[in-house]
């Protein structure tokens, strides 16, 4: 199996019958697939390489389609390629041969391992036994990342276009020992705007609100923000919203054998409801932006 020269399909749209509300659901690092190239090439086991995922974060937003939105959906593990990132985020030390003028060597997330191509999974452990051909990395951004990135912006356009407003809501997982800064706190579920600027105050409100009003600790931003989706995508003075949900993995899931929980049937059903309020919450938000335009 192998993405790159299309014996498989790298991602999916699943579509509800007919689109009937403004949101565009996207889950970009809960694929599990992992070719065997991949594996071979790696010095960690199966269970090690894995660690790095939003283990089932596609299940427990399932229900998206059948509330009337459409659901982006990786299957290339994020260990192979982050479609979170800039195309060309490239840690040099990764690859035989030069890298193209146009790469970014110099971003946080490259210093940190965690490039479109990663150089490690959680807990600094790396991912490869060797360095890899530049080749490689520019035919998974070329065949990947981009027709990646041209899907989940035509979802959008469409939704702008049909709606007159999109809702982006970029689906991920945060380990379970996450805490505040400064704090003991713990929470469920983070809500990331990049600081207000990816999204209406008023969407970022009413998903923190609807998670705390069913008994969870629910923040804004921190420690998580949200990355080169939610920055890239959310446009809020066009109608173009984009939020980040993070859900904390220890609510659902064995962190240690990848196992889920017997809660997750409860964590996958109270996000149904978070998506269902909050498309009811979108109605009233498209009406007062409707209202406030005349």
């Amino acid at each position: 199996m192998d993405w790159v020269t299309g014996d498989c399909e790298p991602f999916e749209v699943r579509e509800p019958e007919e689109q009937t509300i403004p949101f565009v659901f996207n889950s970009p690092h809960s694929g599990r697939i992992y070719p065997s190239e991949f594996l071979a090439a790696s010095r960690l086991d199966a269970a090690g390489i894995r660690r790095s995922e939003d283990h089932y974060v596609d299940e427990l937003f399932g229900d998206a389609p059948a509330f009337g939105a459409p659901f982006l959906l990786a299957h290339f593990p994020r260990a192979y390629l982050d479609v979170n990132r800039e195309p060309y985020e490239l840690d040099p030390r990764m690859f035989d041969g030069a890298l193209p003028s146009y790469v970014n060597i110099g971003s946080m997330r490259v210093a940190g391992g965690l490039g479109t191509i990663p150089r490690i999974v959680a807990e600094n452990m790396e991912i490869y036994a060797h360095r890899l051909p530049v080749a490689e990395a520019l035919a998974r951004v070329e065949t990947i990342y981009k027709p990646y990135h041209t899907c989940l912006r035509r979802l959008i356009a469409r939704t702008h276009a049909r709606f007159g407003l999109a809702i982006l809501i970029d689906c991920h997982s945060m380990p379970g020992n996450i805490r505040l800064a400064g704090s003991d706190i713990r929470p469920d579920f983070i809500i990331g705007d990049r600081y207000g600027t990816s999204a209406s105050a008023e969407l970022s409100r009413a998903a923190l609100h609807i998670l705390e009003d069913m008994g969870f600790n629910a923040v804004r931003n921190k420690p998580y923000a949200g990355g080169f989706i939610t920055e890239h995508y959310g446009r809020p003075v066009r109608g173009l919203h984009a939020l980040q949900i993070e859900v904390n993995r220890a609510l659902y899931v064995d962190e240690v054998t990848l196992e889920k929980k017997p809660e997750f049937e409860l964590i996958a059903a109270a996000l149904s409801t978070f998506m269902r309020q909050m498309v009811e919450f979108a109605e009233d938000f498209s009406l007062d932006m409707t209202l406030a335009a005349e």
